[in-house]
């Protein structure tokens, strides 16, 4: 399984199998409703203000965005930038703001008095937003730019993992493709190939080969496919079996578990070819049994 945090304090994930991040497409909404209900009726706005503002576009804000539009406590809803779904929405309005122009966002918030912003998407999340809002005294939930940091790097979220013993794949992090080549070599295939920086889902490239974990290397280090997110890799263990992902809420102390999901990642038949950005999944996933939600608490969430 593959547990992923969602906090007020910390939206963090690490992969246990070989790692495939949550899509943000619209038909991820199912998941994302559920974790809504809860967020919805216990994050409600905490100044006088009853406007919201979603950061993000996918199908994760959408839900979330048209969840919020259904409290009472709730004036308008702002989706920066949204999507053509939440354009159609009943009091949701797109907004074109740049998540990156942490002042752009903070005076958009001042001019129209938000009392509660939600961060969804990983980049302005490691990019530091939550701080900057914070620090400008705007109520937001998502995690610091610290603690986003087990979602924006693979390299430090397994060394993380390496240093307090939460199972992972076997790895090892190279920045020079000669070093990734001769630890494929060593190791065999299947193996997996990841760039450690965010690469919209699309980062982790499956390996049935030696030749192809080869090439992999050569595509994120050398033909930067990625951009910077491939100049560090990882190179780890394949893993088979299910894979699923777990969400619960932390406050940094408190863990609560939310309901897990399954993905459809690979864009061919029978779960065939590259990884995508995610096309879709279903909860709850059936293999996250009441056992195994135990073991990933224990052993994963809370030594996290």
């Amino acid at each position: 399984p593959r547990s992923m945090i969602a906090s007020s304090t910390g939206r963090v994930s690490h992969g246990i199998a070989s790692a495939r991040r949550t899509p943000c497409s619209f038909t991820t909404s199912a998941k994302s409703v559920r974790a809504v209900k809860v967020l919805a009726s216990s994050a409600s706005p905490s100044s006088s203000s009853g406007n919201v503002l979603v950061v993000g576009s996918g199908g994760r804000e959408h839900a979330l965005a048209w969840k919020f539009s259904a409290s009472p406590s709730v004036s308008t809803v702002f989706c920066a930038p949204g999507n053509a779904g939440t354009g159609v929405e009943d009091n949701i309005h797109n907004v074109k703001l740049n998540p990156s122009n942490h002042d752009q966002v903070i005076k958009f918030c001042k001019e129209k008095n938000i009392g509660f912003v939600l961060v969804g998407p990983e980049q302005p999340l490691v990019e530091g937003l939550v701080d900057a809002l914070t620090s400008a005294g705007i109520t937001a939930f998502g995690p610091s730019a610290s603690a986003a940091r087990l979602e924006g790097s693979k390299e430090f979220m397994k060394n993380l993992c390496r240093k307090y013993n939460i199972p992972t794949a076997a790895y090892e992090v190279f920045d020079n493709p000669e070093d990734a080549k001769a630890y494929v070599k060593q190791h065999g295939a299947p193996i997996v190939v990841k760039t450690s920086g965010l690469a919209a889902g699309k980062g982790v490239i499956l390996c049935q080969t030696v030749d192809e974990a080869t090439q992999a290397i050569d595509d994120m280090i050398v033909g930067q496919i990625f951009g910077s997110a491939g100049d560090t890799i990882v190179v780890e263990e394949f893993l088979t079996g299910e894979e699923a992902s777990f969400f619960a809420l932390i406050d940094g102390e408190t863990c609560i578990p939310l309901v897990g999901a399954q993905d459809h990642k690979a864009v061919g038949e029978g779960d065939t070819g590259p990884n995508t950005g995610g096309m879709g999944s279903y909860s709850p996933a059936p293999v996250l049994t009441p056992a195994i939600i135990d073991q990933v608490m224990t052993d994963i969430v809370r030594p996290t």
